[in-house]
């Protein structure tokens, strides 16, 4: 036997003694004496990759369309993703989840979501083991198999991977980025972020902590400065050892915001509808042979989806606010194919571009139905139960906002029928088991690697058919970079692979697909695909499953899913509708959502730990979105504020608490000596007649109560006396506010625009010694209060 410098050295497995009679460490290959000259050393091998190794960068972008990008019909300009179509292949039949966090889940482990406990998004753990919100413990990822294999990882971007109840600073980080193989993160945690200002980033495991962003700040650009940082130091630390990046941008989900100035270029350019856009995309789709024109296109208005008007019939300023926001839309996918370019550009400066293997994809289908017939200027209020505005209400109020649209006073989103026309040829959107839900652009590249492809399309810039899935991607990965996929995590078997390598579809047209059949679920909506056929459920929300019908659908003749035969082949409806049942209890599918809201408000009972009184110090930054929603969702609670001995000193001006963003929220200051209360009940001001605070008063006090029906009602005090009060507010619940909760001052976005124009952040210039925040009983309405009630309305459904 030799040890790994090549002298020889005796076997101590078990740790026998030497000939000097020292005992020889168990597993140590040199030999121990009493005196170092005399002893052997010997150093334990850690994994190397080959020399030539490439890297590996796959950057998923969320809630993007599959027309969206030019290598699949885009009128948008792409250059940088062009480049990577013309250098490797584009999977034309290639499909995700229909939502979000499975699809991630997915990505990193190589096996169907709700298996891995991610059955929909991770917001939510309902109870049950297929919707956990965080990834198993026994299950590795795809950083811990090339970490493993010697690699360097680095995670960027949206997470999405964790249960809200851990996403704060004290959170279980047992499903966060570097407890799950990744050296290192940067990014958020949520399934959104203000691209303008992130309520909180994380570096690593720590929160970021900014109380203002500078001006011009863009979270896209911030992501790809990291990402081209980590690149960069990574091979400068060790040139010879190869890394893995998994890049996860915000964008283009909502909010739908835009560096000042983007938006220019395309002024006018969509003026002419989505008719007209739709119809432009889809003839490109043929000219590059995506999709050939005689498989047809979906309609727009679709009955199985949401209403879509005739361009026509909206009047002009819908229109201009229409084609306003799809500009915009467009300038985003623009900041998304320069940070492509700036990744392809270090990679290309430090000579490893030929050598990168680069894959790009979406999350799932385009998000429709949140921006309506035109698009919405505060995606949050539709959390707004209190009033429910017609598309003319909605133009008459915001087309005064056009300019200010995608700026950091709004939180847009544009309107379904741009979503529809960002899923060309296809129905459907994120959240549907239609292919408009989970069938997306993909795009990947490997100049040294794949070389000239064959078959079809001969040479670079292959256009590839065989039907692939998201889990389909790290045996893909692994086998192209020979990295095995380890079986076992901590020391418990992990399932196996539900998918299966593309490396043969990659190399040749003429290879069979090799992903087999595939079972598709989100919140109650079902698909089957299996090769030939695939079917989909027909679901209508709160009524049993047992009555839902299928419509079956001829995989290679009607592949968007516009002819069904289900009436022509019972059999093969019922075959197929079989395999789906037992896929869904081999996957731990059930309980499926009927529709109704439990599936969102049955909750963990261990948040309601967090629902207790929490004292803020003056040191104390700033609490995260869901842990700082707990002391006020949907119930009544009380503020204090203790100045100290000393008291209010006449002056002292500032804010005390600012719970939210430019979203929704409210705040609580003092200015030119009077106390002022300010809610952003999503773009509506609301304020409470302001009182002024008498020197020396060292208690200032904010008593909310929720009597139902989604109002609050407040009343201020100061030394416990009251001195306003029957302040009419509306009641801000789950997502909202989303900024967090900061004392002390504003931060990040602010929740009063005008104020922050006068005063900027505000900090309160005066002393002040804690914060302390008491939670009450909830509404009478509540979610907690009714969740018995919605649970029979549900289970009566079935």
């Amino acid at each position: 036997m030799t040890d790994n410098i090549g002298r020889p050295g005796p076997s101590s497995a078990t740790g026998n003694s030497g000939e000097s009679g020292i005992p020889t460490p168990p597993g140590f290959t040199g030999t121990v004496t009493e005196s170092l000259p005399t002893a052997t050393p010997s150093w334990p091998r850690k994994p190397r990759p080959a020399a030539d190794a490439p890297d590996v960068i796959v950057m998923l972008v969320d809630d993007m369309g599959y027309s969206d990008i030019g290598p699949f019909g885009s009128e948008i300009p792409t250059p940088h993703l062009d480049a990577v179509a013309a250098e490797g292949a584009r999977m034309t039949d290639f499909h995700v989840t229909p939502t979000c966090s499975p699809t991630r889940a997915s990505l990193l482990t190589g096996c169907n979501s709700h298996s891995v406990g991610m059955g929909a998004v991770a917001n939510v753990d309902d109870g049950f083991p297929g919707y956990a919100a965080e990834l198993p413990a026994h299950q590795p990822t795809i950083a811990e198999t090339f970490r493993g294999a010697g690699y360097a990882t680095m995670a960027i971007g949206k997470w999405h991977l964790c249960r809200e109840q851990d996403m704060h600073a004290a959170g279980d980080r047992n499903s966060w980025p570097l407890q799950r193989g990744f050296d290192q993160y940067y990014g958020f945690l949520e399934a959104q972020a203000n691209l303008h200002a992130p309520a909180q980033l994380f570096e690593g495991n720590s929160p970021v902590h900014v109380t203002e962003y500078p001006e011009g700040y863009y979270l896209t650009d911030d992501l790809t400065d990291r990402a081209v940082g980590m690149i960069a130091e990574s091979h400068a630390s060790d040139p010879g050892k190869p890394l893995m990046m998994y890049f996860a941008h915000a964008a283009v989900h909502t909010p739908m915001h835009i560096k000042t100035g983007a938006a220019e270029r395309f002024r006018g350019q969509y003026d002419g509808g989505w008719e007209q856009t739709r119809a432009q995309r889809r003839q490109r789709q043929d000219e590059l042979g995506i999709a050939p024109a005689e498989v047809g296109t979906a309609p727009l208005d679709d009955e199985t989806g949401p209403d879509v008007p005739a361009w026509d019939s909206l009047p002009e300023d819908g229109k201009r606010l229409a084609a306003r926001h799809m500009e915009n839309y467009a300038a985003m996918i623009v900041s998304i194919d320069e940070s492509v370019g700036r990744i392809r550009d270090i990679q290309r400066r430090l000579g490893r571009l030929e050598n990168t293997i680069f894959v790009f994809l979406s999350d799932n289908g385009a998000s429709g139905g949140g921006g309506g017939d035109v698009g919405i200027m505060n995606h949050l209020s539709n959390l707004n139960r209190s009033r429910v505005p017609s598309t003319d209400e909605r133009i008459a109020e915001e087309i005064g906002l056009l300019d200010a649209l995608g700026g950091p006073t709004t939180w847009p989103q544009y309107s379904t029928a741009w979503a529809t026309v960002a899923n060309t040829p296809f129905r459907r959107h994120k959240f549907s088991t239609y292919r408009g839900g989970h069938q997306v652009s993909f795009v990947m590249s490997w100049p040294a690697g794949l070389g000239e492809l064959g078959g079809e399309n001969s040479g670079r810039g292959a256009v590839r058919r065989q039907y692939a899935h998201v889990t389909d991607l790290l045996p893909t990965l692994a086998e192209l970079a020979g990295v095995q996929v380890p079986n076992t995590r901590g020391g418990a078997a992990a399932r196996p692979l539900d998918g299966t390598s593309m490396v043969p579809a990659l190399r040749s047209a003429d290879a069979p697909g090799a992903h087999g059949d595939q079972y598709y679920e989100c919140l109650g909506e079902r698909a089957y695909y299996a090769g030939d056929y695939e079917v989909v459920a027909q679901r209508t929300k709160l009524t049993p499953f047992a009555e839902d019908t299928w419509a079956l659908y001829e995989v290679e003749r009607d592949p968007i899913q516009l002819d069904d035969v289900a009436a022509d082949r019972p059999d093969t409806v019922a075959d197929l509708v079989s395999r789906w049942e037992g896929a869904a209890a081999a996957n731990m599918v059930y309980p499926m959502s009927n529709g109704s809201p439990l599936h969102f408000l049955q909750r963990d009972p261990a948040e309601e730990r967090l629902a207790c009184e929490t004292v803020l110090l003056p040191e104390t930054p700033p609490l995260e979105r869901f842990r700082a929603s707990q002391l006020i969702d949907g119930r009544s609670f009380t503020v204090d504020v203790d100045l100290g001995d000393g008291g209010y000193r006449p002056g002292d001006e500032g804010v005390f608490v600012a719970h939210g963003g430019q979203e929704a929220g409210y705040v609580l200051y003092i200015e030119d000596g009077l106390l002022h209360l300010e809610q952003n009940a999503w773009g509506r001001t609301i304020t409470a007649e302001p009182v002024p605070v008498p020197a020396g008063a060292q208690r200032i006090g904010l008593r909310v109560t929720a009597p139902g029906k989604h109002r609050w009602v407040a009343s201020l005090a100061v030394d416990d006396a009251v001195v306003r009060e029957g302040v009419e507010m509306l009641q801000l619940s789950w997502l909202v506010p989303f900024s967090g909760l900061s004392t002390g001052t504003m931060h990040r976005s602010p929740v009063s625009w005008e104020l922050y124009r006068r005063r900027g952040m505000f900090p309160y210039s005066g002393p002040w010694q804690r914060i302390t925040y008491r939670p009450g009983d909830h509404a009478p309405d509540a979610p907690a209060v009714m969740l018995d009630a919605i649970r029979r309305m549900g289970a009566a459904t079935q």
